[in-house]
């Protein structure tokens, strides 16, 4: 029962977010073929889309998904299947890129199931520019025991540009108003990165020198064309 309880409670969250209908609604993703990774129950891939999936590590997670019609599959974020296809027309990723081994891997895998034009949309915990309020609660969230990455609001979108996805916008999405989310954003616990896909991104010279013949970083540049 309390699992159920704990379910209803997360389906419940998400219906009653403002910064999720704020990105919904900006974005359009109600009507996009979208891969919501690390995806839980299924409380956001309901609000998806025609074509969209979620990936979760938990068995329940999946059978859950599927006695509400949601196609949920095990998989691994950083693992992803590419028998998925390249269809979706946006990744959502919210409270899991700290979690992973390689963000910059993931992003550059991500855009073999992508669209041309395909947006992602990354959500992290991030450490605020003003240090007394990493003493708060409501603010040490990036700071959780089972985190291996940290990012403020600059790095997040710093490390998405680098990867071939250009950022549109890095935000709380707090408010619809870009004004409004701006005011805030010093004091946001939470941050959203929105980017494009890059289809034609390759890497710089320089990178592929140092990674050209080491086995280490072959699928990177097989993804670029880069491999000689």
């Amino acid at each position: 029962m309390k699992k159920i309880t704990n379910t209803a409670e997360r389906f419940e969250g998400v219906n009653l977010s403002r910064t999720f209908k704020n990105i919904c609604d900006r974005f359009g993703l109600g009507s996009k073929a979208v891969l919501d990774i690390g995806c839980g129950y299924g409380q956001y891939l309901t609000h998806f889309g025609k074509g969209s999936v979620g990936i979760t590590t938990a068995e329940e997670e999946v059978e859950f998904g599927k006695s509400r019609g949601l196609r949920i599959v095990l998989g691994n974020a950083e693992r992803l299947d590419p028998n998925l296809g390249a269809h979706f027309e946006a990744f959502w990723a919210n409270n899991i890129f700290e979690h992973l081994l390689s963000p910059h891997a993931f992003l550059m895998k991500l855009k073999l199931l992508a669209h041309d034009d395909a947006l992602i949309i990354i959500g992290v915990p991030v450490v605020t520019s003003l240090p007394f309020l990493m003493r708060v609660t409501a603010w040490r969230g990036p700071l959780a025991s089972n985190h291996v990455n940290f990012f403020t609001a600059r790095t997040v979108g710093l490390t998405v540009g680098f990867a071939g996805w250009k950022p549109i916008e890095v935000r709380p999405f707090i408010f619809k108003s870009r004004l409004l989310d701006a005011l805030v954003r010093p004091f946001a616990p939470h941050m959203y990165v929105i980017a494009r896909n890059i289809p034609n991104f390759t890497y710089p010279p320089k990178k592929v020198g140092e990674w050209i013949g080491d086995i280490h970083y072959h699928e990177m540049l097989n993804i670029t064309h880069q491999n000689g």
